[in-house]
Order: C-alpha cells, then sequence, then structure tokens
C-alpha cells in the first residue's frame, strides 16, 4: 500500500516519518460515539492530550477487555486533560452494532476502513487488512510522545497508558516506576 505523502519517496521513507517528537499524523476519521456518527480530527484535540488506541477488529476476544476498561478508567483520563480515541478497522456501523451487544464508551470509536491511518501509524498488517494494538500518546501541541506497539494477541496495560501520560505531563525527568505524586529526578 502506497500512500505516501509525496509520490518521490518509497513506502520506507515515509515509515521514517512517525517519530517520537515530531508532529503526530493528523487525520479526519468518521466515528461513533453514544448514538451519533461525526467526523473526528487530530487537530479537533489541539491543546488536550490524546490517547489514540488502535485495535484491530471489532466482535474479537482481546479487544473488548482492553476497550471496557479504557472506558471505565476514561474520567481519570479526563481528569489529566487527555482524550481517548479507539479506532479500528471497522466502519461506524459496525461499532455502533457492536457497542449494543457489549455497551457505550466514554470516548468516541473511529473508523479507518480506507487503512490509511493505521498505515501512518505503522500498526497496518496489509497481508490481513486490519492493525497491531497500537497506543500513541500526543501531546498538547500535536507531537507524538509515546507509542507502545503489540501484536493483535496481548492487549496492553491501561494502567502504564496513564502513568506515561501524567509523567509526560510533568514536563521533568521521571525515573523508572515513577507514579502521580511520586518526586521527579529534576532538571
Amino acid at each position: 500500500m502506497n500512500n505516501c505523502c509525496d509520490s518521490n519517496c518509497c513506502e520506507d521513507d515515509c515509515y521514517q516519518k512517525l517519530q517520537i517528537g515530531k508532529p503526530a499524523p493528523d487525520f479526519i476519521a468518521e466515528g461513533y460515539f453514544k448514538g451519533n456518527k461525526s467526523k473526528y480530527s487530530l487537530s479537533d484535540y489541539k491543546g488536550k492530550w490524546v490517547v489514540l488506541f488502535f485495535y484491530p477488529l471489532d466482535f474479537t476476544f482481546v479487544c473488548p477487555t482492553e476497550l471496557i476498561e479504557l472506558s471505565k478508567r476514561h474520567k481519570e483520563f479526563e481528569e489529566n486533560n487527555a482524550q481517548v480515541l479507539g479506532i479500528s478497522v471497522d466502519s461506524v456501523y459496525s461499532h455502533e452494532a457492536w457497542l449494543k451487544e457489549i455497551g457505550e464508551f466514554n470516548y468516541p470509536l473511529l473508523s479507518d476502513m480506507t487503512k490509511k491511518i493505521s498505515w501512518e501509524y505503522n500498526v497496518l498488517i496489509e497481508e490481513k487488512g486490519i492493525s497491531l494494538r497500537g497506543a500513541f500518546i500526543i501531546d498538547p501541541d500535536g507531537i507524538l510522545k509515546s507509542y507502545i506497539v503489540n501484536d493483535v494477541t496481548i492487549g496492553r496495560n491501561i494502567d502504564e497508558l496513564l502513568r506515561l501520560v501524567q509523567a509526560f505531563q510533568t514536563g521533568d525527568l521521571c525515573p523508572v516506576g515513577w507514579k502521580k505524586g511520586d518526586k521527579t529526578l529534576g532538571k
């Protein structure tokens, strides 16, 4: 898939554009949230931290464990000025049907049916047409601060995602195992 933004570069060059400390790829995607279908963009969240949470597919086994836990913990992310956005290659209609089965979430689920966003964030498994489990932390200026990418078989740790958001928000050096309220290492 060559969704490269510059037709003169090769795919490997495009993947290198996703770098910590650089702007995260912006996107516009249709999403589903509490009965409504709307357009969402990364730039809509300027001034907020964003946790962009890729998952393979609706109606699977590991995904609901992660996404339900994120929904339960959404208030903690909100209290830290962070917006969670779930995203998969499913349609908004699939999201709607799935959420009717398992219950509404406290954050939007975005549709990446073209797989362009998954490709730009380097989580697309092209031969399967699905995304890996990727969690991307983006600061209020749209700068990529962290990403964790897992194979589709293993869920991510929501405590660690929240800890990372909080640690980045200190603007300071944080030692291993740092938690909100702990001392930082100072600058």
